[in-house]
């Protein structure tokens, strides 16, 4: 029964028409919706399969596969590159961690306080601004000693490589004796010494002591040859390294006396790079027959610079 109190309304058959009547609309509606969606998949099937199949029928030359890079993730999550995926191997870094220590400018063997006679050709008024030094470096490079070292360098590896000790003491004697100037001869001597009893003590092996005892008084270019082979570091990377230090050694001096900015000094080295290169291959291919030097300029001012009245380089 009714509570009391409150007034319940009957529905009439109106209401229960209208109702009926939306409720018939609505699953009209969800049918009509249905059906679009399936027609429209069909559509889309049918439509990838005919457009899939005359792809697959052609005779076309199959696309080359995508090379992917292999990486593995280190701790931190950062991706690097997996072993043996285009890394270098072991040996290879460590030859070129050896190269860049050696002939960094920070490894002590004194290059700073040498300046190859550019102390006088710059109190000559030879070298001026950065176009007079690098004319003056890319003849000492391409024709004078540093074409020369780089030969004697190559001849010292491979001589050493092969464990030849009686060329490797000829090779360190001519090395000497083709020295135009005392000067000359206190740098290059000065240099080898400090670089050998440097590299030893840091990084000695078996062979080096028994190389060193068959050439005993090298010339730097021999003692870079030497040991560099000592430590199977390859060659052609071991010019490079070697001439490049030279010719940054030449700039600083220069800039040092000219004076030139660092900008400059710069911009020296960089157009000095296809002379360096062109050096380092003609002297890979280079005979002991091959040596000669026609920078008598630059000779020259090796000898002058012992007498000269003040200076800052000790060549």
């Amino acid at each position: 029964m009714p509570v009391a109190g409150m007034h319940m309304r009957t529905p009439t058959n109106r209401m229960v028409m209208r109702d009926m009547i939306m409720a018939a609309i609505i699953i009209t509606i969800m049918v009509i919706t249905m059906t679009t969606a399936t027609i429209i998949t069909t559509t889309s099937i049918a439509t990838m399969t005919t457009t899939a199949i005359p792809m697959l029928m052609t005779t076309n030359k199959p696309l080359r596969p995508q090379r992917r890079a292999h990486v593995e993730a280190d701790a931190s999550g950062t991706a690097v590159p997996a072993p043996g995926a285009g890394s270098m191997s072991e040996s290879e870094v460590a030859s070129l961690y050896r190269l860049m220590t050696w002939l960094s400018p920070s490894f002590p063997v004194g290059a700073f306080s040498y300046s190859s006679g550019i102390e006088w050709a710059v109190e000559a008024g030879d070298i001026g601004d950065a176009a007079s030094l690098q004319g003056w470096l890319g003849s000492m490079l391409a024709d004078g000693p540093g074409f020369c070292d780089a030969v004697f360098l190559v001849h010292t590896h491979r001589a050493a490589s092969a464990g030849d000790d009686a060329m490797l003491a000829e090779i360190a004697e001519l090395a000497s004796a083709f020295v135009p100037s005392r000067e000359r001869q206190l740098e290059t001597s000065a240099q080898g010494r400090a670089f050998i009893e440097i590299a030893r003590a840091a990084w000695n092996c078996a062979c080096l002591d028994r190389l060193i005892a068959s050439c005993s008084g090298a010339v730097y270019p021999v003692a870079v040859g030497l040991v560099s082979a000592a430590h199977a570091i390859p060659l052609e990377p071991t010019v490079h390294a070697f001439l490049h230090a030279v010719t940054s050694n030449w700039i600083s001096a220069g800039a040092r006396l000219v004076p030139l900015g660092q900008t400059d000094s710069q911009r020296v080295l960089a157009q000095l790079e296809p002379v360096v290169a062109a050096t380092a291959r003609r002297a890979l291919a280079a005979s002991l027959d091959d040596l000669g030097s026609a920078t008598f300029r630059a000779d020259l001012a090796g000898m002058r610079h012992e007498t000269q009245y003040t200076r800052l380089f000790r060549s």
